[in-house]
């Protein structure tokens, strides 16, 4: 209950405030900062994020709006019915952030609809919840009764987990005649008590004495821890270990093998004899410290007992006390940093992506957000992120952490229809490291191309007297598009053919092209027959296009010849000279080519052999002479007879 009241009174102090600030990016719309006090309850108030976006609250869900934790663990969480900001776990600053001056949680808030983020940044605020301590609740000096006045002896630093004026402020002694209370500030505000004998021991009056130091911090309400101090008063040993400097300073790689010997100290002792004999120990060691590192009692070396990880602690403050047989202490610093190794490889997160995209789509379309990030420093950290040169897409670095990938140029399914992207991240270490991750992308179709005629175009032979019905050829178009856009129909242009429409004559067949003849056709009547075929697909809005077909009509021998006249007859002279001209008759045939092709033969009516007009061949006459053809048959009137070439 006290410690609730007081993180209330200390939230109430707490001044909460969001400022939205511009940064570049194209996916980046802004910073969100607020301030609030740790040890806050799962479910408190951080920020109104409707307010701060311009949002309304109900427009949250609607437009995807949701938190990205950048670690493991997810400290807030966005509450979209009221557009409110809220802890999603109890905050502990020291846990998060240890003696760090400023402790920030930053993520990001992903407005999905616009693929838009927002930087997010909150600072968490000390609270007084803790009290000094003292690692040994108990010291214990011994002190010789030759120790001149104004020796200092170092007592254990109190330990207090919070930061600011609510770590340890002040320490005071327990009144006594002997000792006093002098207290040094470091370079870095830590406070270092020690112990002051003001006036000289006597251990014939008093061998002992017991004392209590007590650390307060500056909190309100202040808190404060206590150690008992038992000094025994001894003879003789007057000097105290010095070591040989007072700052050791020692760089090391975080891969060094555990057993490490990384330097030794040295303190020597004025003392003879076993007054003189040193034994080293680490002091003042947070709990990583000394699970990491060792010192050597006799010899002074400090190796590690860990491994050393620069992502997780880039430097180490050691303090080395040597000890004689005395109770005398020297003390001196060891400062341990740690040289960072190229040994974490890139990590790939894909944030937001699309799976598919249309073709028509403009260049500068995002198609996914990518967070990259390496634990390394420096060199080892800065990461170059690449794809394939040959593809129509690009990288652009949006926040510090962000990429966009966004397409480059015109798409076109009909070249390819989907693109497996690897997308390569890549430090600048030595030797580098890098992580592919891949993102699949299919290539959505639109209606961007017209059906092509598989020639450019049709002339087409058919025969005569076809059968109704029968096919005369066959069109055929592809569309390079996919689905209904590549699905074609055709059809027939209108027209008319001897007074009648064409669709009388010709019909073609939607899905298949093919064109049927639906009466027979007469090369005598119309020879060639020019029609034009469309082909349409499906899509929305079609396309179509065009072709001019030629067809002609082959001829079959299926006319006889004809005279031009039913009977001829002529009148022949008695005297006409052999071979005169006696009669000349025409005959015609509407076929082509040899099948309209006319020879005539004269013969007899009685069914005797066939005659021909010849030089040596005498002809019987009449009357008067009658011009003759070629050939000639016999018969009372002299009427003639035909054939063609291939007909009798």
């Amino acid at each position: 209950m006290e410690k609730a009241q007081r993180l209330r009174r200390c939230g109430e102090r707490t001044v909460l405030y969001c400022v939205v600030l511009p940064v570049c990016g194209a996916a980046a719309a802004g910073q969100i900062r607020y301030s609030i006090p740790e040890e806050m309850q799962k479910g408190s108030f951080v920020g109104n994020i409707a307010q701060d976006l311009g949002l309304e609250a109900k427009a949250l869900s609607e437009r995807g709006v949701r938190v990205i934790s950048r670690g493991r663990t997810q400290y807030f969480a966005l509450n979209v019915k009221s557009g409110h900001l809220i802890t999603a776990e109890r905050l502990d600053r020291e846990q998060l952030c240890g003696r760090a001056e400023k402790c920030v949680i930053n993520f990001e808030l992903l407005v999905e609809d616009e693929v838009k983020l927002f930087a997010v940044e909150i600072e968490l605020t000390d609270v007084n919840d803790h009290a000094p301590s003292f690692q040994e609740g108990k010291l214990e000096f011994r002190i010789s009764e030759t120790t001149a006045v104004g020796t200092r002896y170092s007592l254990e630093e109190a330990q207090d987990p919070d930061v600011g004026i609510n770590s340890i402020r002040d320490y005071q002694l327990s009144s006594n005649e002997h000792f006093s209370l002098h207290v040094q500030a470091g370079a870095a505000g830590d406070k270092y008590p020690e112990l002051v004998l003001e006036k000289p021991l006597d251990r014939e009056e008093q061998a002992g004495q017991d004392l209590i130091l007590t650390a307060t911090d500056g909190g309100d309400p202040v808190r404060s821890g206590t150690a008992r101090i038992h000094v025994v008063v001894l003879d003789a040993n007057d000097n105290a270990p010095v070591f040989s400097q007072p700052l050791y300073r020692v760089s090391v790689r975080e891969n060094v093998p555990v057993g490490s010997a990384l330097l030794t100290v040295s303190a020597t002792d004025a003392d003879e004899g076993l007054n003189a004999a040193v034994a080293y120990s680490l002091r003042k060691t947070k709990d990583k410290a000394s699970e990491t590192f060792q010192v050597d009692s006799r010899t002074g070396d400090i190796v590690t007992v860990g491994t050393l990880d620069y992502e997780e602690e880039a430097v180490y403050e050691l303090e080395v006390q040597a000890r004689d047989i005395g109770d005398f202490w020297g003390r001196a610093k060891v400062l341990v940093t740690v040289l960072d190794v190229n040994d974490n490889a890139p990590q790939i997160t894909v944030t937001s992506l699309s799976t598919s995209l249309s073709e028509d789509s403009p260049p500068g379309t995002v198609i996914a957000l990518l967070y990259i990030r390496d634990k390394d420093s420096g060199g080892n950290g800065e990461i170059t992120c690449s794809i394939p040169n040959h593809l129509p897409f690009r990288l652009q670095k949006s926040l510090d952490t962000y990429y966009s990938l966004v397409t480059a140029r015109d798409l076109d399914r009909e070249q390819v229809a989907d693109y497996n992207i690897t997308v390569t991240a890549k430090d600048s270490g030595t030797p580098p490291l890098s992580t592919t991750t891949f993102v699949f992308l299919k290539i959505l179709d639109i209606n961007d191309n017209a059906p092509a005629f598989s020639q450019a175009a049709y002339s087409v032979w058919v025969s005569e007297n076809n059968a109704r019905g029968a096919s005369v050829f066959c069109a055929r178009a592809a569309d390079a598009d996919w689905g209904d856009n590549a699905r074609v129909t055709y059809w027939l242009a209108e027209g008319e053919l001897q007074g009648a429409p064409l669709s009388s004559w010709l019909s073609v067949q939607a899905e298949s092209g093919a064109v049927h003849a639906l009466r027979a056709l007469d090369y005598e009547q119309v020879r060639e027959y020019n029609v034009t075929v469309t082909a349409t697909d499906k899509g929305a809005p079609p396309l179509a296009t065009t072709q001019p077909v030629r067809l002609q009509v082959s001829d079959v021998n299926d006319n006889a010849p004809l005279f031009e006249e039913a009977s001829y007859s002529a009148y022949v002279a008695e005297n006409n000279p052999a071979g005169a001209s006696l009669l000349r008759v025409r005959a015609s045939d509407p076929d082509l080519g040899r099948n309209g092709r006319v020879t005539y033969s004269l013969g007899r009516p009685d069914g005797a052999p066939e005659w021909k007009a010849g030089p040596k061949q005498k002809p019987k006459y009449r009357e008067r002479s009658v011009p003759y053809s070629y050939n000639l048959h016999w018969d009372s009137t002299f009427s003639t007879g035909s054939k063609d070439s291939e007909n009798n």
